[in-house]
């Protein structure tokens, strides 16, 4: 007697389609960053289980970051809006960010009287 195994394709299509929605939400707030800091490129940085972070640094060079559930669908995201990602996060992609007193004051922390990491 064979084996056979029936696939529920609504069962199998429901996760690939929320996953779908969830990257073209994400590469929607992607490309309204990007437009409204100049352009933007980013690097998708592993969490491990939490997912992954999509870090954007606008051609002004201000900064933001989006979570996502999964590496993968933060890969989908940044190729849907188009934006240039960095394999790493390195000192030429860093040295673009443009920070002020208050990300200052979190870096510093207790040790020079700034708000506590905590």
């Amino acid at each position: 007697m064979a084996d056979t195994q029936q696939v529920d394709e609504t069962t199998d299509a429901a996760p690939d389609a929320k996953a779908g929605r969830r990257a073209a939400r994400l590469a929607k707030q992607i490309s309204a960053f990007a437009k409204a800091h100049g352009g933007a490129e980013g690097h998708v940085e592993y969490l491990g289980e939490r997912g992954a972070r999509i870090v954007l640094v606008g051609g002004d060079g201000e900064w933001g970051d989006l979570a996502a559930p999964a590496h993968a669908l933060a890969e989908e995201a940044v190729r849907r809006a188009g934006i240039t990602v960095h394999e790493t996060f390195d000192g030429d992609f860093a040295a673009r960010l443009r920070t002020g007193p208050y990300e200052w004051s979190r870096m510093a922390g207790i040790q020079v009287g700034g708000p506590r990491n905590g």
